[in-house]
This record gives structure tokens, C-alpha cells and sequence, in this order.
């Protein structure tokens, strides 16, 4: 069952070109059946599989199933059938629907095969494929944009791929093993940390680039605006999730209790989560204000991934609620981006001065939008509110365990970014929901077909059931990947609504609430009534990308280019050197006979001129010449020397 939910979606996109004769209702309909049989076949595995595994043994491909590849598989497979389910209707006028209906389920399959791998090497295979099958999504309107996006989306990742592969090279010439379950045994036996930790560094790169982790983030929000909305749901919410499975396996099976480690993942998860939240407060477009609150909220994850480490012993807190809060993002973000794909499709823009006003008289919509911000600003009966709340009462336990001011400032900053959090979404939510539409604006009465209605409903509906059962259902399930994550059980039972636990959301809404009346409103928003304009203030010099990266890129190129024009010049130099110096020139020789010897030979032994067999023999040197630039030629030298590598293996093995 693990090898049909990585391999049938592989197969069903590898079908789509053959649909594409058929009509668009049978493809949509072939793509949300596979979805759906696919995510069957996965909850099927997860509750009768349970701590199985298979191995492919001609690839070398490893599987298993254990708590955290059953639940985080199935959100993947539940996540496509969703986004599958909306895509007819988002795409109903769209161009090159095959190529991406083909690398929506191919993508499916790599995605699902990071996340059941049992060892780094196909963890990695997987990981790499599905950076690269992904990137046809950024680049799927063949935007001027979108292209630029996809530049940078495959430069980080094919970069990011290479430091980690080099990497795993490292870890495996260490350790003797990249099987993951072997992995923190193997670790703690090795004497040369330092080795260790170039190891770890070297895969975090890749997997943090994946996650959008600050300073590889760059390419989050550029491509999640300009992808589909169905695609970014996935981008957002499954795929930055794959970096954060391998920031988690770093952090729990080969540096587990690492102070060092869990400070670097302390503040780098720090900056990206008030980076995204400040960018996404100055944001005026609908897909760029979610994609930048993913950056933020993968900030918050990542500062729960090091409490993970910090707390030890005492992590049960950290390491329950860091798996419940990616869950939580992963199921918001699909609500937030089907939500943004239903206003795009229905107003064909995303920038807040011409869709607000859109959710009015919407009620349903209302309540949809309602959830996935709620949830992800932390609201009591969400999901949200759980796992933040055990996040930030892990740092609340590290500060009592180290009394450091430190941490107490990142206390603040996770409330703060918390605040900034409701601040961007409160901001949407007026534009769209209250403040009325521009002039221009065209009304929407129907805003979905059923299936898309049915979609978001779904999608929307998990939130609270997860948020109002958290000892029943949200714990067990966190419960389930505590091998996985390094994590302990709880010592005592939470209690959520006390008010010790209230107090986090409470100050987080009102810094957002300020934030919002005292500098969006005020700043930000210009106007009133159906004069009303957002605009963003957030300098263009502060980008990484533009104002780093690319002059640095643009510098080393050109150094690169000096290097190598001074490496193949130097021995030119020291010849003329030579020449001027020690080198006397020779006397030429005057050769008596214009023609060489074997034209002279030839010549006699075949009665012939010299001058025809001078023709003749420059005739046939060219000819061989030619005979050996050609294609046919170097296929026929590389099949002989494949034949005599055959010979020499077949001598070595059986004599």
C-alpha cells in the first residue's frame, strides 16, 4: 500500500498526455478520482500498516510507516484530493492544463515519497524530483513574473539540493548508514563533532531553503503569488513542510540535545518569524500577504523545533505542539489559498483595491475565511490556539529552566509576530468583508460551483474539530510522533481554557489589534469609503535577492572570469617571458624536398607524381579526420571501451 500511494499518482500523471484527446470534464474527473483513491489507499495504510516497511530492492528505495508518515502522509494525500477538487473551476479558461494536471500528480507521488522514506538516499531522490516537478507550477502562466520566479525557485533549489547531497556524503562516510531510524545511534558514536555538525549544516541548507527558512527564503514569496492558487495550497502547505521533516530529523536523530543546534535554529527561526509578518503587514496583494505569513509561520515552527532540542528531557510541549502547529499551517494554508483561488477566479485580480468589498453578502465564504484566519491567529476552539499555546508555553518552561533574558525577549517576539499575525488578517478580512466595492467592480452572486463550495467546506471543517477536541484527537494524534520527533509525553494534562494559557492569545490580539488601528488604518489605508486605497511602503532595497544575492552572484561571476582568464593566460606570458630572457630562436631549416618522405615513397613504389600522391594521401587524412569528429565514431569508441571495462570486470570477479 506504501509503494501504490508513492507510485500510482506517478503513473496517473504519467497518463495525462494520453487524456489530453479526450474531453476536460474526463481529465478533471480522472485527476480527482486518482487523488481521491490515492488519499483511500493512504488512510487504509496509516490505520492497517502501522509500523510497517518495504524496500525496492533493484533502486535501493526504502519505505516505512510509522506515526508521523501516517499522519503527515495522509494530510498530503488529503490536501491534493482537496486542491484537486477545485481546480476544474479555477482553471476552466486556462492553457496548458496537461502539462500541469501531469506534474500535479507526478508531484503527488515524489511528495508523498519524502515524507514515507525510511533512509536519507531516497528521502533525498524524492526530495530532489519534487523540487523540480514543482517548479512547472511556478512557471504555469509563463508570466514574465511567473518566470522570474521560477528562475529563483529552481536556482535555490538545485543549490540547496547539491550543499545537502555533499552533505549526506559527509554523514554517511561518518556514520556507515543513512537509515534514519540508525541515524542517532550512529551519531552519538562519532568522536569528530565538528565533521558532524559541517554534515548537519550542509543538509540543512537544502531542506531549509525547501522550509523558506531565513536567508533562503527568497524564492517563497515571489512564487507563491504567481502559481495557481490550487498549486500554492501545496507549495505553502505541504512542500515547505518536506524542509521542515528534514530540520526535524537533523534536530532529533543527529544532534539531538544539542544546545549549540537548538540556539541556531533559536534564532533563525526568530528572524523568519518576524520577517514574514512584518512584510506581510505592508503587503497589498491577496496570494503575496498568505505567502508571506507562511515565511512567518514557518519562523514559529522552527522556534518550536528548537525548543524541541533545548527542553531535553522536558519536551513534551515543544515536540507535541511543533507537529500540531504544522499541521495547523498545512490545513490553513489550504483553506486561505482555495479561499484566495475562489476571489481570483471570480474577480480576476488580488490586489485589495480592487477586490474589496468581494466576500459581502457572502455569508458561507465568511465563515470559511473566518476559520483558516482564526486558526492561524491562534483563536480558542481552533487548532491554531492549541498549538500555539504549547509552543509558547515550552518557552515559558525554558525561561523558568534557564532564566535567561534571552529567551524572554523571544517570548516577546513570538508574541509580537502573534500580534502581527492578526493585524495582516484583520486586514484582508475589512477589505474584503466590510469595506464596500470599488466602482468598477462588477457583483458576484454564485461564487463556486458545488464541487468548489464542497472543497473549501472541507477543508475549512477539520480546524475546528481538531481545535475543539484537543485532548482526544489533537494529542493523540501528536502523540503518534514522538519517536520520530525525540519528544516525551505529557507529565500532567493542559488545561487550554485556564487562564495562564488565555493570557498568550489575549496579548497577541491585542498587539495585533493596535497595530492594525494605530498604523494600518492610519498609515497604510488612505481614504474613505469608495475612496479607500491600500498601499505598501515596504522598501524594494530591502530584498535579499535583489540587493545581495544577485550582485553578489554577478561579483563572483566576474571574479571567476578574471581567474580563469589569468589561469589560461599565465603560461602564454611565461613562454614570452622565456623567449625575451633565456630563449634564443633556432635557425630555420630549409628542408630540400617539398614533399615528406612518405609521399616520396609513396610516389616510387606506385609509378605515380608527387603531386597526385600528395592529393591523394591529404584527400584520405582529411577524411579520417572527419571519420573521427563524428558521432557514429565516438559510439563506436565508447561501446568498445564499455566492452573492454566488461572484459576487465568479468577477469577481476571470476579469475
Amino acid at each position: 500500500m506504501m509503494l501504490f500511494v508513492v507510485l500510482f499518482p506517478i503513473l496517473s500523471g504519467l497518463l495525462i498526455p494520453l487524456l489530453s484527446t479526450k474531453s476536460g470534464k474526463v481529465r478533471d474527473g480522472f485527476v480527482v478520482l486518482s487523488t481521491g483513491l490515492t488519499l483511500l489507499v493512504m488512510l487504509l495504510c496509516a490505520f492497517t500498516g502501522f509500523g510497517s516497511s518495504v524496500r525496492v530492492p533493484l533502486v535501493g528505495l526504502s519505505f516505512t510507516m510509522d506515526g508521523f508518515r501516517a499522519i503527515y502522509g495522509t494530510i498530503v494525500c488529503f490536501m491534493w484530493f482537496v486542491s484537486a477538487m477545485l481546480s476544474p473551476q479555477y482553471f476552466l479558461h486556462h492553457h496548458n492544463l496537461g502539462r500541469y494536471y501531469a506534474f500535479f500528480l507526478l508531484c503527488q507521488g515524489f511528495t508523498a515519497g519524502v515524507f514515507l522514506s525510511a533512509d536519507l538516499y531516497t528521502t533525498f531522490l524524492f526530495f530532489e524530483l519534487m523540487s523540480i516537478g514543482s517548479y512547472v507550477w511556478v512557471a504555469q502562466e509563463e508570466t514574465e513574473g511567473a518566470l522570474s520566479a521560477g528562475k529563483t525557485y529552481l536556482a535555490i533549489a538545485v543549490l540547496g539540493g547539491l550543499v545537502t547531497l555533499m552533505g549526506l556524503f559527509l554523514l554517511e562516510h561518518l556514520t556507515g548508514t543513512l537509515v534514519i531510524a540508525q541515524l542517532q545511534s550512529a551519531c552519538a558514536a562519532v568522536t569528530d563533532r565538528s565533521t558532524l555538525w559541517a554534515a548537519a549544516i550542509c543538509i540543512l541548507v537544502g531542506f531549509g531553503a525547501k522550509a523558506g527558512m531565513f536567508p533562503l527564503h527568497i524564492w517563497l514569496p515571489k512564487a507563491h503569488p504567481v502559481a495557481p492558487a490550487p498549486a500554492s495550497a501545496l507549495l505553502s502547505g505541504v512542500l515547505t513542510k518536506a524542509g521542515i521533516f528534514g530540520v526535524l530529523m537533523i534536530t532529533a536523530q543527529i544532534l539531538p540535545g544539542e544546545h549549540g543546534w537548538g540556539y541556531l535554529m533559536l534564532i533563525l527561526g526568530c528572524i523568519t518569524m518576524v520577517l514574514g509578518a512584518l512584510i506581510a503587514v505592508f503587503s497589498v496583494n491577496l496570494k503575496h500577504i498568505f505567502a508571506c505569513s507562511s515565511l512567518s509561520q514557518i519562523g514559529f515552527i522552527l522556534v518550536g523545533v528548537s525548543m524541541i532540542c533545548l527542553l531535553g528531557h522536558h519536551n513534551a510541549l515543544a515536540a507535541n505542539g511543533t507537529v500540531l502547529y504544522m499541521m495547523n499551517h498545512s490545513l490553513v494554508k489550504l483553506v486561505l489559498f482555495l479561499f484566495a483561488g475562489v476571489v481570483y477566479l471570480n474577480t480576476h485580480a488580488l490586489d485589495l483595491n480592487e477586490i474589496r468589498g468581494f466576500g459581502r453578502g457572502k455569508p458561507l465564504l465568511h465563515i470559511i475565511y473566518l476559520i483558516g484566519a482564526g486558526s492561524l491567529a491562534g483563536i480558542p476552539g481552533l487548532c491554531g490556539y492549541i498549538s500555539k499555546t504549547l509552543v509558547h508555553e515550552s518557552i515559558v518552561e525554558y525561561i523558568a529552566e534557564s532564566g535567561s533574558f534571552a529567551i524572554t525577549a523571544v517570548e516577546w517576539l513570538f508574541l509580537f509576530s502573534g500580534g502581527l499575525t492578526t493585524a495582516y488578517l484583520t486586514k484582508v478580512y475589512v477589505a474584503l468583508f466590510w469595506q464596500k466595492p470599488a466602482a468598477s467592480a462588477h457583483p458576484v452572486k454564485g461564487w463556486g460551483t458545488p464541487l468548489t463550495v464542497a472543497a473549501l467546506c472541507i477543508a475549512a471543517i477539520v480546524l475546528p474539530v481538531l481545535g475543539l477536541l484537543p485532548h482526544s484527537l489533537a494529542e493523540r494524534l501528536t502523540l503518534l510522533t514522538l519517536d520520530f520527533t525525540g519528544g516525551h509525553d505529557f507529565h500532567h494534562q493542559v488545561h487550554y481554557l485556564a487562564w495562564v494559557n488565555l493570557k498568550g492569545v489575549v496579548i497577541s490580539v491585542g498587539i495585533g489589534l493596535a497595530v492594525y488601528f494605530l498604523f494600518i488604518a492610519r498609515v497604510l489605508i488612505r481614504g474613505k469609503g469608495d475612496s479607500v486605497t491600500y498601499r505598501s511602503i515596504w522598501p524594494a532595497w530591502l530584498s535579499l535577492e535583489d540587493s545581495l544575492y544577485v550582485p553578489l552572484c554577478r561579483k563572483g561571476f566576474r571574479l571567476l572570469k578574471l581567474i580563469c582568464r589569468t589561469v589560461c593566460d599565465l603560461p602564454d606570458a611565461v613562454i614570452l617571458l622565456l623567449r625575451r630572457t633565456v630563449l634564443r630562436p633556432t635557425r630555420e631549416t630549409v628542408n630540400p624536398h617539398p614533399h615528406s618522405r612518405r609521399v616520396r615513397f609513396l610516389s616510387r613504389h606506385h609509378g605515380r607524381s608527387l603531386e597526385e600522391v600528395s592529393d591523394n594521401l591529404a584527400t584520405s587524412l582529411e577524411a579520417a579526420k572527419r571519420l573521427e569528429g563524428s558521432l557514429s565514431f565516438s559510439l563506436l569508441m565508447a561501446c568498445l571501451g564499455l566492452c573492454a571495462v566488461l572484459v576487465f570486470v568479468v577477469i577481476y570477479v571470476f579469475c
